[in-house]
């Protein structure tokens, strides 16, 4: 059994009570959650981040990002009950049992933080900019407004969302999520497919002085790191689904995921080699907008991604919202209710709609979060707590496999870490502020 004691729990009884009777999800439903954490912003990027490491190094990424991620995936939804009659409903559950009561809040809870507020930070700006092109493209005669109201619009938005009580509440928002973030990928593939790649198009590195270009390809990495961004609340989804000795949950979680990667395929590769192909090194850090027709098409393209980082946002705030209204319960002797949920919530969403609004660069933030928060909890950790709890045969295949994406998991990490901490600061110094 998990060696916690109940004044160390950070949800409430009445969260756990709650998490008990949501317990009724069909394998599905870990698809469409799995495919709108994982399938969000970060697919307008790749191409932007071919661009940086060139054909060969790009696909060979994409290509063992993919594996090794639904590696890792596999072994969280193996371990959600690897101790019989006892399921770790949270990463920081999982990270407790592995590392000990006391040391596995501080190695997971701070990554999955930094996975889940960094994931919002971005749709946040993600939502405001798509907004902003679509209403653009929709109205040619409207007064337009800046960019920073337009991420403040869509950043309200959640202060409405955020008040949805868990994870099956928010299913239907998800499913939509889940099915825009399919269409307007294909609609982006495609639309560069049809325009054909633009006059003296180039696939050298782009050009920039020798230190500028290796922070470059590091934050390219993190930009990789970001578009593989499910794990962080794997175990807080697969927890929504029902468990019996005769029919475990890992049998329904893993048949989900299959089904989440393999919509992830069609969406990340055609979207990184096509919008390459087409754009080359000028290819902007969101491809959708470099697409000018057809006009109706590229607006409804831009109108879905909003839809779809509404879905991920509420997706990645939810296990946020329930660790901090368990502090409040726990610390505060803040009564569970309305008046809980709304204060808590709209504080969250308010600091991540200040912090979109003040440092929009959408590459850099994804470069920063994916190496900082992404990597860890995608990459390695999980190869981590596999070595510690289910302890495989020394130099075995197993062994091999998880020492080599531990590896080049904390390389990933460091690298696009610092390229995109670097770029935050190099573009910040030439940027105005709130405009």
């Amino acid at each position: 059994m998990v060696s916690t004691s109940p004044s160390k729990e950070v949800l409430s009884i009445e969260t756990c009570k709650e998490a008990e009777a949501s317990r009724r999800a069909k394998w599905w439903y870990s698809t469409f959650h799995t495919v709108t954490a994982m399938i969000g912003a970060g697919v307008l990027s790749l191409p932007y981040a071919m661009a940086y490491l060139g054909w060969g190094p790009g696909i060979m990424v994409l290509v063992l990002s993919w594996c090794m991620t639904l590696n890792t995936m596999w072994q969280m939804v193996q371990l959600h009950e690897c101790i019989p009659g006892t399921r770790f409903d949270r990463y920081l559950d999982l990270g407790r049992h592995a590392f000990g009561p006391k040391l596995g809040p501080l190695i997971v809870l701070p990554q999955q933080l930094i996975v889940q507020v960094g994931c919002n930070i971005v749709y946040m700006v993600t939502g405001g900019k798509c907004l902003k092109k679509f209403m653009e493209m929709a109205c040619t005669n409207c007064t337009q407004l800046r960019q920073s109201y337009w991420i403040l619009i869509f950043g309200g938005i959640h202060f409405f969302l955020s008040q949805l009580p868990n994870f099956n509440s928010v299913a239907g928002v998800s499913l939509a999520a889940a099915v825009m973030s399919l269409s307007y990928s294909t609609i982006a593939w495609v639309g560069c497919l049809s325009r054909g790649r633009i006059d003296n198009v180039s696939y050298d590195y782009k050009k920039t002085s020798g230190v500028d270009s290796m922070f470059r390809v590091f934050n390219a990495l993190g930009q990789i790191s970001f578009a593989f961004a499910g794990h962080a609340v794997a175990l807080e989804i697969q927890a929504t689904i029902p468990s019996t000795p005769e029919k475990p949950s890992k049998l329904a979680m893993w048949k989900g995921v299959i089904g989440a990667y393999f919509i992830n395929a069609i969406c990340y590769f055609p979207v990184a080699l096509i919008g390459y192909w087409a754009f080359g090194q000028d290819v902007e850090d969101n491809v959708i907008m470099e697409l000018k027709r057809p006009e109706w098409l590229i607006a409804s393209a831009n109108l879905m991604v909003v839809v779809h980082v509404i879905g991920s946002y509420q997706v990645f705030a939810m296990p946020v919202f329930a660790l901090l209204e368990g502090i409040m319960v726990k610390r505060f002797r803040f009564p569970p209710g309305f008046a809980l949920r709304v204060i808590t919530r709209s504080a969250y969403v308010a600091i991540t709609l200040f912090i979109a609004v003040t440092f929009p660069f959408f590459g850099d933030l994804l470069g920063f979060f994916g190496g900082f928060g992404f990597a860890p909890t995608s990459y390695f950790l999980p190869s981590i707590m596999w070595l510690i709890i289910v302890k495989p045969r020394r130099f075995s295949a197993n062994w091999f496999i998880n020492w080599a994406s531990i590896f080049i998991g904390v390389f990933i990490m460091s690298a696009s870490t610092i390229g995109g901490l670097r770029n935050i600061v190099a573009d910040a110094s030439t940027y105005s502020f709130y405009t």
